[in-house]
């Protein structure tokens, strides 16, 4: 019941945040009611509407859960757009050597592969390799913090450029098939791809690219939960979050919790390469993301750093993204730019909500979030 009661502002805020949206929809001359049955009637359509959906809240899960775990331990961590790059990169590079990709060259054969594993093998060590870049990539402004105390904003903000940098400069120079005018690497082996839900659900088409990595964010968020709430290493990082001084007091190496939680953000943020690589792209693509890292950091504000709440924020924000073309093709003033607006408000109501918390607790209507 607690952890539904931290839900309440945020249920407020999207309601508050939709109210105001259709006062600007009224305010051009169009229909808030029309915009809003197209914004929302049309993510929930079966089946294309329900089906990207759910693959756009995909990445947004694991980014929400990656900046939420980091929020946990008192962290902000901007750079989780830096760690899904070089995941997707690590993911891509591990399919390609391992996956007996042959692509032809102006009519020659090229190989880009060392050997070729079965897909038992090879799915595994990509998952792999998207978890351990990512965790990689988290570690280090983890590390700078704890031994320097070097901002983790400023030190993961500076890490995303490196890392869409260093990942371009390979793809370009090393991965492209040469010809080819996508910046993009050449393609991942077959037996490295992920199946599409609509494999396995009747109604779904497999045209649809949600895939199992959908599955995987459901049960990162268990993982999440049960590590965050039910393990000495998760009591210790929120114990750290919640009050450093009294953690160290007690015995918790803060340094240590402070690495740890930048590694498992890192992690988290990483799985969104197997979205991307293994279930869609089937390729390292340079600019994939959709600024994934940066909305999850407003998807874990609005789900109070919850799996729960990330969950069901992230399935929000997908809603917006997919509703939004439609809004644009079928209201006349409207433009697909409202999902900003109303991203935007929300971010503003929950952060106005966070002010009123104190007063209503006087009343006894919320307690205060515990470690």
């Amino acid at each position: 019941m607690k952890h539904l009661r931290e839900l309440l502002f945020p249920l407020i805020a999207v309601i508050a945040a939709f109210v105001v949206g259709g006062i600007f929809v009224l305010a051009i001359g169009d229909s808030p009611i029309k915009a809003y049955s197209e914004l929302i009637g049309n993510a929930f359509a079966w089946p294309d509407g329900i089906g990207y959906t759910l693959f756009n809240a995909t990445p947004l899960i694991f980014t929400g859960l990656a900046v939420a775990v980091a929020f946990r331990c008192g962290l902000l961590n901007i750079g989780a757009e830096g760690q899904l790059y070089v995941a997707a990169f690590a993911t891509a590079w591990v399919s390609m050597k391992f996956g007996g990709v042959v692509v032809d060259v102006f009519g020659q054969k090229v190989s880009y592969s060392w050997m070729t594993l079965p897909a038992v093998i090879l799915v595994p060590l990509a998952i792999f390799a998207a978890i351990f870049a990512g965790a990689f990539w988290g570690a280090i402004p983890g590390f700078l913090k704890a031994r320097f105390g070097s901002h983790e904003v400023i030190n993961t903000i500076m890490l995303n450029f490196i890392a869409v940098a260093l990942c371009s400069y390979f793809t370009q120079y090393h991965y492209k098939v040469p010809g080819d005018p996508i910046m993009q690497s050449a393609p991942i082996g077959e037996s490295a791809h992920i199946a599409h839900l609509g494999k396995f659900i009747p109604g779904l088409p497999e045209r649809i690219p949600v895939n199992l990595a959908f599955i995987l964010a459901l049960i990162a968020c268990a993982l999440v939960y049960v590590f965050l709430w039910k393990t000495k290493w998760g009591y210790e990082i929120r114990a750290t979050g919640a009050n450093p001084s009294a953690a160290e007091y007690g015995g918790i190496s803060v340094r240590k919790q402070i690495v740890l939680a930048m590694a498992v953000s890192g992690g988290l943020a990483g799985m969104v390469g197997i979205n991307e690589v293994l279930g869609y792209h089937h390729r390292y693509y340079d600019g994939f993301s959709d600024n994934y890292g940066f909305t999850g950091i407003a998807v874990a504000l609005l789900g109070r750093n919850h799996p729960v709440g990330v969950l069901l924020a992230a399935i929000l924000f997908a809603i917006l993204l997919r509703g939004g073309i439609f809004v644009d093709a079928f209201t006349d003033h409207v433009s697909k730019d409202i999902v900003q607006i109303l991203q935007a408000l929300v971010i503003l109501f929950v952060a106005a909500g966070a002010r009123y918390r104190g007063s209503l607790n006087v009343f006894g209507l919320l307690k205060r979030s515990k470690v």
